[in-house]
């Protein structure tokens, strides 16, 4: 019998399901029990150029109706999403191994925002005039064209969305490529606009790896290229876009500090480093893996940390009792146990963790360091798992040098009472999404992205317009022409 999370085809291009059996296979594994539940094929050159011909096509007509009228499209589907939420978060957890228990708060929900907030913002985006004395200016907002999405594993049904929704809401098409490790629930996201009332060709999804990825960004139809990856991919990405003059939007990843001073309030302080550590098993970019603590607390912080560590349920992702799922496949487990390995052999503490879990699929016990010195890979590399380094502080101007000196700048943290030194140090943070007293919170109306090698450009909020769109300026002269001749 077929499983139920296997999807009609493995492609919908141009307002439908479209397969060709002759791309690679791509076999989708359920992480918590690694049973093969799914296969979907690679796009062949065939399929990449029909999914850009079509989004081509239908992106002159899209672009030329008012923003009300595709605000009420978005609206719509958001609208699906939520009624469907529980199906789509059972397929998200079969996608990923996530827990329904987050899958059904974070992940469909957080695509249902983006398409309301984008549908809604869709009927404001207007020009300006400028006066300058008799003559004038008045700009024009366009959109850009075909954009290409390439998303990450982590979050599926919710990239698709943050990367869908404003393009389609300044007028473009979309062509998306999932990860190939998650390539199912794209296809929903799709499904569900075209049921909405989006015009076929608008928001097209195409399957495969790094190759078909390429294709895409090289090609010279497409206008713009969004991708969510590593930052090695990105480096690669920015470079093909750059050589065809494409916008582009990077969002990559992290190794993001979270300081709890001496006067935290220690509760929020060890949930706030579970939530940025722990949260999607640790698969999360923005994750503050750094938790740098004032040694005045340190015993304190971790013996309450490991108290509540202890209390994760590792179980059946599907059971709503479990909070805690696999890694995304084998191959990401084998990583994340290596960096442990790491860890162990650099001389770090272990507290907990520290080994796979002894049960079926690919999990990885909760694990934290203690005692990490910034020099330690465990504190240089993103490691994408549920790996945590606890290190050491006494000085306020010295944990924000320690917390700067990295490639990385997604996110940062502060724990304090403190209200002066909350602004203060995350002032001096380099970092694009800042939390006080709180970790990983990301809604839509707030931009989210990074600085340094963590990406370009923001998703999110009213700043992802700029990334979709572009400035027509015209000049209009009310009175004669002067000219030297």
């Amino acid at each position: 019998m077929t499983h139920p999370a296997q999807p009609v085809a493995s492609h919908f291009i141009n307002g439908q399901y479209v397969e060709d059996t002759a791309g690679a296979k791509i076999p989708v594994i359920y992480a918590a029990t690694g049973a093969q539940i799914a296969t979907v094929h690679a796009a062949t050159p065939a399929i990449v150029d029909q999914a850009i011909t079509a989004a081509q096509a239908a992106q002159v007509a899209w672009g030329k109706m008012t923003g009300t009228e595709r605000g009420r499209i978005l609206r719509r589907a958001a609208d699906i999403i939520r009624d469907r939420n529980h199906e789509l978060s059972v397929l998200e957890t079969y996608d990923t191994g996530k827990p329904l228990q987050e899958t059904l708060v974070a992940d469909a929900t957080s695509g249902a925002d983006a398409l309301e907030y984008f549908g809604g913002l869709a009927a404001t985006l207007t020009g300006e005039h400028i006066q300058l004395g008799e003559d004038w200016v008045y700009t024009v907002r366009e959109p850009l064209g075909v954009c290409v999405g390439i998303g990450a594993w982590n979050y599926p049904t919710q990239i698709a969305c943050w990367k869908g929704a404003p393009a389609l809401a300044c007028g473009n098409a979309m062509v998306f490529k999932p990860s190939e490790t998650t390539p199912l629930c794209a296809l929903k996201v799709a499904e569900i606009l075209h049921e909405a009332g989006l015009p076929a060709g608008l928001y097209n999804v195409i399957q495969g790896m790094g190759q078909v990825g390429g294709a895409l960004v090289t090609d010279p139809r497409v206008d713009k290229v969004s991708l969510t990856g590593s930052v090695p991919t990105g480096k690669k990405v920015y470079a093909a876009a750059a050589e065809g003059m494409k916008h582009v939007t990077m969002e990559l990843g992290g190794k993001s500090p979270l300081i709890v001073f001496d006067d935290a309030d220690i509760e929020n302080a060890v949930g706030g480093a579970i939530n940025g550590n722990f949260y999607s098993s640790g698969q999360v970019c923005s994750n503050g893996t750094r938790v740098f603590v004032h040694k005045d607390i340190k015993e304190k912080f971790l013996a309450r940390l490991a108290e509540r560590v202890a209390t994760a349920v590792l179980g059946d992702p599907q059971d709503e009792a479990a909070n805690f799922g696999p890694m995304v496949s084998e191959a990401q487990m084998n990583i994340v146990l290596g960096y442990i390995e790491k860890g162990k052999a650099e001389g770090a503490r272990l507290i907990c963790g520290g080994e796979r879990a002894a049960m079926e699929g690919f999990f990885v016990a909760p694990t934290v360091f203690a005692d990490v010195k910034d020099e330690m890979t465990i504190a240089r590399e993103e490691i994408f798992g549920p790996v945590m380094a606890v290190l050491d502080f006494e000085d306020e101007a010295e944990v924000i040098a320690r917390a700067n000196a990295t490639e990385f700048g997604l996110s940062a943290g502060v724990f304090t009472r403190d209200l002066s030194r909350a602004h203060r140090v995350i002032g001096a943070l380099e970092a694009g999404s800042c939390f006080i007293n709180s970790y990983n919170d990301a809604p839509v109306e707030a931009p989210f992205g990074g600085v340094k090698a963590s990406g370009v450009g923001r998703e999110n909020s009213k700043e992802a317009i700029q990334h979709y769109s572009q400035v027509k300026s015209v000049y209009v002269r009310m009175g004669d022409v002067e000219a030297a001749f």
